[in-house]
């Protein structure tokens, strides 16, 4: 790639930096509540606040867990649900925070060609082995299903 330079080591350079500025950005959003000032300003009243964006926070979280066996968007509604959390709470920023940072080195690594070549590699013989118990089954069996097959 080129960066409109000539020196070799600008290009690492423009990397860490990128990487400094993304840091930098991260931790002048700042943790803490992002209640209106006039919540904030009240303690009975950020208080209840809180009370109600934890409530909102689980029964969103709730309806992920209970969407992850059922049909549904389990996993995008559980972290929908920490997001409504981390309007309020510094825990549920800094889990964010993590998620994001994992999710995005998983990404990475998804898309380097020795990974892509190894996962094409293993699928591959995965169906082959399934192939082959499948041919055997076939074979031995016909097309009968295993709670219809008699003793043979």
């Amino acid at each position: 790639m080129n960066t409109g330079s000539d020196e070799p080591g600008e290009v690492a350079m423009a990397a860490d930096d990128e990487k400094a500025d993304g840091a930098a950005q991260e931790q002048a959003q700042g943790l803490g509540s992002r209640a209106p000032e006039f919540i904030k300003s009240r303690r009975i009243l950020h208080l209840s606040w809180q009370v109600g964006i934890f409530v909102v926070g689980l029964a969103v979280v709730v309806a992920g867990i209970i969407m992850l066996p059922l049909p549904g968007p389990g996993w995008v509604v559980i972290f929908g649900g920490m997001a409504i959390w981390a309007t309020e709470f510094v825990w549920a920023q800094l889990v964010l925070r993590w998620t994001k940072r994992k999710v995005t080195e998983a990404a990475a690594r998804a898309l380097d060609p020795k990974v892509r070549r190894r996962n094409i590699v293993l699928t591959s013989i995965g169906l082959v082995i399934i192939a082959a118990i499948l041919g055997v089954y076939l074979w031995k069996f016909g097309f009968e299903m295993p709670w219809k097959i008699k003793d043979q």
